[in-house]
């Protein structure tokens, strides 16, 4: 589904907006309602639910457990949807170990603005990671994932396959947080995965043309992007989609389904059976009218998570005759408070902010970071796997990069060998066999 409208491309730099939000002593860590419903057709979705998670790797607890007495500044909620296909080893299997892998991708203590400047360069790391580990299995399955973290206003999600997550504002706005990756819809997917060595095509019967969905081939998957899938081709990649927000502080509703929500109803239409309905209700109901609108086709998964402000533990108001799906991120000029807005607590105006969006496949440019932001990074450690390395060992992501290029083909982040066959086989320089030669 395209949506249409001017986009304001500056996104705003993460110190401008911590430093906006420190100058008003009242605002604070929102509250947090979240609730999930599903029906179950081939037992292939799986979620994960996370509300309190420590930030530092290995710590990260079991669904609905305490993050160990962390306190709320040191961590964050974590919600997530895995479409298995093909099985479930890939969705069970990136559910337990994905947050670890990306949070090992995080370097020590940094600042909370630093944690979240790095967390897009650690979500590609720890997204390719996975995959790369669960190539060991010898299991042909594949998941796609939908994998939101929250910290404090701040939600960042990443994205493979064909799981949605959208965000309603307080006021009744609709944003996209997430990509679309099957091959119908996005056309720039297909020049990649062609170029890469795939086929893209649709069924054929004798005699006649091609029906159905675009699928790659071998395989028949319909989607260019995913963790697992090693049967299919290397083209089809687990580097995700990563977009980063930051909300006001009236807060949120966020929905985060499978394919079996967004194949049965419309983004409006999914919120419009939300209306009112706490968090726990609101998935319930959006997975009772899928199912009643096409049938049980499909595993059919919903979360939904309302983001409030503090103290207010009821879904965001909607103000009737503004809302509507808007295209990430237009600023309103008449958003301003009123006097009746501050005497309720100085809420921000209603806007979404964005901070940091990216999709492109390509690991070179998905975990190159600039100055400074980069210096976060240890340099010779592996940029995917942070295997330690000695100087000289590593081989610079830019290596295959023409040297009259403006980016030093000598210079970081570096991977090690394995990750670097795991790279070239993504972009169709290296058969897969080879490289699982090297894991």
């Amino acid at each position: 589904m395209e949506v249409q409208g001017e986009v304001d491309g500056s996104g705003v730099p993460l110190a401008v907006l911590l430093k906006r939000e420190l100058c008003n002593q009242k605002v604070e860590r929102p509250d947090m309602l979240f609730g999930e419903a599903s029906k179950s057709k081939k037992g292939e979705d799986f979620t994960f639910l996370l509300p309190k998670c420590s930030r530092r790797p290995g710590q990260a607890q079991a669904d609905g457990e305490d993050a160990g007495g962390a306190g709320d500044d040191d961590t964050i909620s974590v919600f997530a949807i895995f479409d298995g296909h093909n099985g479930s080893a890939a969705a069970i299997y990136t559910r337990e170990n994905l947050l670890n892998n990306v949070l090992a991708a995080i370097p020590p203590n940094l600042t909370s603005e630093e944690w979240t400047t790095a967390l897009p360069r650690a979500l590609v790391a720890g997204f390719v990671k996975t995959d790369k580990e669960f190539q060991t299995k010898a299991a042909r399955s594949g998941t796609t994932v939908t994998f939101v973290i929250i910290d404090g206003w701040v939600v960042t999600v990443a994205s493979v396959g064909d799981s949605r997550c959208i965000l309603e504002s307080a006021e009744g706005s609709v944003y996209f947080l997430s990509a679309d990756h099957r091959l119908d819809t996005n056309e720039e997917e297909v020049e990649r995965v062609t170029a890469s060595g795939g086929d893209v095509g649709r069924i054929n019967i004798a005699g006649g043309a091609g029906i159905g969905p675009l699928r790659c081939w071998p395989g028949g998957l319909c989607l260019s992007r995913s963790i697992g899938d090693i049967d299919v081709g290397e083209f089809i990649v687990p580097v995700p989609h990563v977009k980063q927000v930051k909300l006001s502080n009236a807060g949120g509703r966020l929905v985060i389904a499978s394919d079996g929500v967004w194949d049965a109803l419309r983004f409006q239409e999914a919120l419009n059976y939300t209306r009112g309905l706490p968090a726990e209700a609101a998935a319930s109901r959006i997975v009772k009218e899928s199912v009643s609108s096409k049938g049980l086709r499909d595993d059919t998964t919903c979360i939904v998570v309302d983001i409030l402000p503090p103290e207010k533990l009821s879904p965001p108001l909607k103000k009737h005759g503004k809302g509507g799906i808007k295209a990430l991120f237009r600023r309103r000029p008449s958003d301003e408070l009123t006097e009746d807005q501050m005497d309720r607590g100085c809420l921000e105006p209603d806007v979404v902010e964005e901070i940091y969006e990216e999709g492109s496949a390509m690991l070179a440019q998905r975990l190159k970071i600039n100055y400074p932001t980069g210096n976060m990074f240890k340099l010779h450690d592996c940029a995917v796997c942070q295997l330690v390395m000695k100087p000289g060992e590593g081989i610079s992501v830019h290596g295959s990069i023409p040297r009259n290029s403006r980016v030093d083909p000598w210079g970081g982040p570096f991977l090690c060998s394995s990750c670097q066959l795991k790279k070239e086989a993504m972009e169709g320089k290296q058969h897969l066999t080879s490289m699982n030669a090297f894991i």
